[in-house]
């Protein structure tokens, strides 16, 4: 009695909703209610969530808006009408298509990997499976998430390859799974994302198990989880039943068997869930019947199985015709504007080339102008620079000239007045010795006096001579004296008349000592010099 007043109930609601008695809720009112009806009265659910997303779309909430057509897309795929989920899942797609919001875009290329992969459509799948893991990983990497976000995606790869019989592959994506899995992050229990918790993955693996026949250990993980389900999730032990049955199908338990068939049928039945998964329960309690021997019974079950395969899967069925010849509005939306956009690419590239080219002229004649003004600057400023260059050179080489000029003036300056000195020490010493033997009327101490006087302005002769000869040759004499500190002070003399260009007879004149005593100290200063005997001593004074 009271499931019949729960059915006129929910009849109540969906003509009530039906006769646009939704104008007194909000858009957010008919969401929830939606959540609410849409194992029970999935009708009902859809009407609430087609003006759910209308009234948010009105009020230009596009997030909003989706996530009214992901629930609507998921009630679609839970009844078996793909063609709907699919519709919805574009309409989601499309407006979001000018958004930049990964997340949501992750969780529309979910649901459509997992439509394709009802249909076999294993290419198109894969692509949007795994782009929705690429959209996320960029999401972890760009707002710094933990990667447990990352684990409903590996899921959803895990279970699309384990239904497609790709266990190798279901197992790799599982154990990323696990690798990934933190009790930390609290999935909303919304349709758009499958995996809910760890239950999930643990189901995936004990399918996995059953397929390398380890049926025990199947088994045991499988009857952990349904205390979960049957809280959380009561729709989902449609699936959980089947599989277990499989499980003791295979150990040929078959009245355990056949008991979760029929759970898993009436499960389905009656939460309108799962529908599409009936099929294969009915092909395998055939099986099971067959094993029994009930031959009338694997008849009847077969026979079902059949009817709800064509009527799901089948080419000819009227729910899924469209399917088979899907209506990509996206695509040829998408292509409309690709076709649009290359169009006005085109002619805006035609109108760059005339640009382009124009300004390649520009540019050109710029660089060939700058590049004759540049030519032209460059050799001004190298002539410029080769003429102040020359100047210098020549400026330099005329003050070298006038600066060896007057040292050659003063050195023949010097030279004469050394000769000068010499005539006068001459004339000095012939009056010294004419004053020797002059007569007795001259008094002895005057002319000592006399005598004392001569030999005293002979050595400030000297000294006026040197202090003239090193303001002249003061380069030479530094040098000399830094090269050759241990030449004494006679030696240094002798270079100085050297430097003059006095012979030797001259030198021993003006010194006052013999010619040979100038011989030996010309000896002594290339000794000390070190020179070899095939260089001269006075080209080489003079070369310094």
């Amino acid at each position: 009695m009271k499931r019949i007043l729960s059915v006129l109930c929910l009849l109540i609601i969906t003509i009530g909703y039906a006769q646009n008695n939704l104008k007194d809720i909000s858009a957010k009112q008919a969401f929830e209610r939606a959540l609410e009806l849409r194992f029970q009265n999935p009708d009902s659910a859809v009407a609430l969530l087609n003006y759910s997303s209308e009234n948010y779309l009105q009020l230009n909430d596009t997030v909003n808006a989706t996530y009214s057509l992901l629930e609507k897309a998921y009630v679609f795929e839970n009844t078996a009408r793909y063609a709907n989920s699919y519709d919805a899942l574009w309409t989601a797609l499309i407006l979001n298509d000018k958004r930049d919001d990964d997340k949501l875009k992750s969780i529309i290329f979910v649901r459509l990997g997992r439509i394709y992969s009802y249909n076999k459509r294993v290419e198109e799948s894969y692509k949007y499976l795994k782009s929705s893991l690429e959209l996320q990983k960029r999401r972890v990497e760009k707002l710094n998430l933990k990667k447990s976000v990352l684990v409903p995606y590996y899921y959803s790869l895990a279970k699309t390859s384990r239904e497609l019989q790709e266990n190798k592959v279901a197992r790799i994506y599982l154990d990323s799974c696990y690798l990934y899995f933190s009790d930390e992050v609290d999935f909303q229990p919304l349709a758009h994302l499958e995996y809910r918790g760890k239950e999930y993955l643990d189901f995936e693996k004990a399918v996995l198990l059953e397929r390398e026949d380890n049926n025990q250990e199947a088994i045991a993980i499988m009857e952990g989880v349904i205390p979960y389900f049957q809280k959380n999730e009561p729709t989902y032990l449609v699936l959980i039943y089947k599989y277990l049955g499989d499980m003791y199908l295979n150990i040929s338990n078959l009245k355990k068997s056949e008991e979760l068939y029929r759970k898993s049928l009436d499960i389905s039945e009656n939460y309108k869930s799962h529908l599409d998964f009936t099929p294969l329960v009915y092909e395998n309690l055939t099986e099971l019947y067959l094993r029994k021997n009930d031959y009338k019974n694997a008849f009847q079950s077969l026979k079902k199985a059949k009817e709800l395969d064509a009527k799901f899967f089948d080419g000819r069925s009227s729910i899924n015709q469209s399917l088979l010849e899907i209506k990509d509005n996206y695509r040829l939306e998408k292509d409309r504007q690709e076709k649009q956009i290359q169009e006005q690419y085109l002619k805006q590239l035609e109108q760059e080339e005339e640009i382009s080219k124009l300004q390649m002229i520009i540019l050109l004649g710029s660089i060939f102008f700058l590049l004759i003004i540049g030519y032209g600057y460059f050799n001004y400023l190298r002539t410029k620079h080769k003429n102040e260059k020359a100047f210098i050179k020549r400026n330099k080489e005329l003050e070298i000239q006038k600066q060896q000029v007057l040292i050659d003036i003063k050195n023949k300056e010097l030279a004469s007045s050394a000769l000068q000195l010499i005539e006068k020490d001459e004339f000095l010493k012939e009056i010294k010795s004419k004053v020797r033997v002059g007569t007795d009327k001259i008094k002895i101490h005057e002319i000592n006096k006399v005598l004392r006087s001569i030999s005293s302005n002979n050595n400030n002769n000297w000294d006026e001579f040197k202090h003239r000869f090193i303001s002249v040759n003061k380069e030479f004499y530094n040098k000399i004296f830094e090269k050759f500190p241990n030449l004494s002070q006679s030696d240094q003399k002798i270079c100085a008349l050297i430097k003059l260009n006095m012979s030797s007879k001259d030198m021993a004149r003006l010194l006052g000592i013999s010619v040979e005593s100038v011989h030996t100290s010309r000896h002594r200063i290339r000794k000390k010099m070190d020179l070899p005997r095939n260089v001269n001593l006075e080209d080489y004074i003079n070369s310094i």
